[in-house]
C-alpha cells in the first residue's frame, strides 16, 4: 500500500490502525465515563434541589480528576480470609467486558484517511450482535466472583443477586432485539444502520421493543430503581462491600462504560445509529459523530432523569416484572412483528417458510 509516497504492507498497516483505534476509543470511553458521572451528580442534585459538586476547578470541572486521584491514592485493604487472587480479578473482568463491548458499534461512517479506508469502530462483524450478547452475559462473572472472593455474607447475597437478576433480565433483553433482527435480516450493526438509511428509524415499528430494551438495559446495568444487588439500606454496599480504592472505583468504571455501551447500542438498532434527523441541518465536523453522540447522551439524560426519581424495587418486585410482565410483552412484541412481516410480505414470508 502507498502511503504519502511511502510502500507499506497492507497486515502492517491494518495491525496499526486497529492499535490506534483501540486506544482511541479507550481513552474516549474512559474520560466520556468521567464526565458523564460529573453530569450525573449535576443532574440529581438539581432534580433534588442540591447544589452538587462545583468546588474543584471551574464549576467542578475538575472533580472526576480529583476523584480518580483520590482512588489511586487510597489505602487498598484485603480480607484477611478472602481469595486473594479472585478478588484482585473480579474487578478488572468487569471493566474489561465493559470496554470490549463497545468494540464493534459504529459511531460514524467510514472514512477515507491519507487514501486509507478507515472505519469508525474497531471491528466490523458480522456476528457483532451476538457478540455483545455474549460479552454482556460474561460480565455477572466479575460481579459475581467480587462478591464470593470477599468472604463476606453482605457481598456474597450482592453477587447472587446480580446474577439472578442480569440472567433474568438479559432474556428479555435478547428477545426485545428479535424484532430488530427480523425486519433487518442481519447481526451486523453496519447494515443495521444501512436498513434504517433507507426505510427509516426502528424505533417507529419496535416502539415496544425499544422500550422493553430500554427496561432491561436500566437493570442489567445494575440502576436505580433495579439496583438490588448493591442496596445499601439491606446489604451494606453489596458484592462490593470490602473492595477500597481504586479496585473499588474498577465497578464504577465497569458500570458507567456499559451504559454508554447499552445507550450507544439503543442508538445503532432504533435511533438510526450515526443517521442525521434532519439532512439539510449542517453540524461543524464529521455529522455522523456528532448525531451518535446527542443521540447517546440523550439516553443517558433517560437513565440519570430515571435515577433521581424512582424508589428502588422489592426484590419480589424486581423479579415479578421481568418474568410476568417484561417477557410476555417481548413475545408478544415478536408475534406482532411476525405477523406484520407475513401478512406485508406474504410472498417472500411463505418462500422462507417453504
Amino acid at each position: 500500500m502507498n502511503i504519502l509516497g511511502i510502500y507499506v504492507d497492507r497486515p502492517i498497516v491494518d495491525f496499526v490502525i486497529l492499535i490506534i483505534k483501540s486506544v482511541v476509543w479507550i481513552f474516549a470511553l474512559l474520560t466520556t465515563f468521567a464526565y458523564i458521572q460529573l453530569v450525573e451528580r449535576w443532574v440529581i442534585a438539581k432534580i433534588q434541589v442540591r447544589i452538587g459538586p462545583n468546588r474543584t476547578g471551574p464549576r467542578g470541572l475538575l472533580q472526576p480528576l480529583a476523584d480518580a486521584i483520590k482512588a489511586l491514592f487510597k489505602e487498598e485493604l484485603i480480607p484477611t480470609n478472602a481469595d486473594k487472587l479472585v478478588f484482585v480479578i473480579a474487578p478488572m473482568i468487569s471493566v474489561a467486558t465493559a470496554l470490549l463491548a463497545f468494540a464493534v458499534i459504529p459511531v460514524a461512517p467510514p472514512m477515507n484517511l491519507f487514501g486509507i479506508p478507515f472505519e469508525m469502530q474497531i471491528a466490523n462483524v458480522n456476528v457483532a450482535l451476538l457478540y455483545l450478547l455474549a460479552v454482556g452475559s460474561v460480565s455477572v462473572y466479575g460481579t459475581v466472583l467480587a462478591g464470593w472472593s470477599s468472604n463476606n455474607k453482605y457481598a456474597l447475597l450482592g453477587s447472587l443477586r446480580a446474577a439472578a437478576q442480569l440472567i433474568s433480565y438479559e432474556v428479555t433483553l435478547g428477545l426485545a432485539l428479535v424484532g430488530v433482527l427480523m425486519l433487518t435480516e442481519t447481526l451486523n450493526l453496519n447494515e443495521i444502520v444501512d436498513y434504517q438509511r433507507n426505510f427509516g428509524w426502528i424505533i417507529l415499528p419496535q416502539l415496544l421493543g425499544f422500550v422493553l430494551y430500554l427496561i432491561a438495559a436500566i437493570a442489567e446495568t445494575n440502576r436505580l430503581p433495579f439496583d438490588l444487588p448493591e442496596a445499601e439500606t439491606e446489604l451494606v454496599a453489596g458484592y462490593y462491600t470490602e473492595y477500597s480504592s481504586i479496585k473499588f472505583a474498577f465497578f464504577f468504571m465497569a458500570e458507567y462504560i456499559n451504559i454508554i455501551t447499552v445507550c450507544a447500542l439503543a442508538t445503532t438498532l432504533f435511533l438510526g445509529g450515526y443517521l442525521s434527523p434532519l439532512p439539510f441541518l449542517p453540524v461543524v465536523g464529521e455529522p455522523g459523530i456528532w448525531w451518535f453522540a446527542v443521540k447517546v447522551f440523550v439516553l443517558i439524560f433517560v437513565f440519570m432523569w430515571i435515577r433521581g426519581t424512582f424508589p428502588r424495587m422489592r426484590y419480589d418486585q424486581l423479579m415479578n416484572f421481568t418474568w410476568k410482565f417484561m417477557l410476555p410483552l417481548a413475545l408478544l412484541n415478536i408475534l406482532i412483528t411476525a405477523g406484520i412481516i407475513y401478512l406485508l410480505l406474504p410472498k417472500a414470508a411463505q418462500a422462507l417458510v417453504r
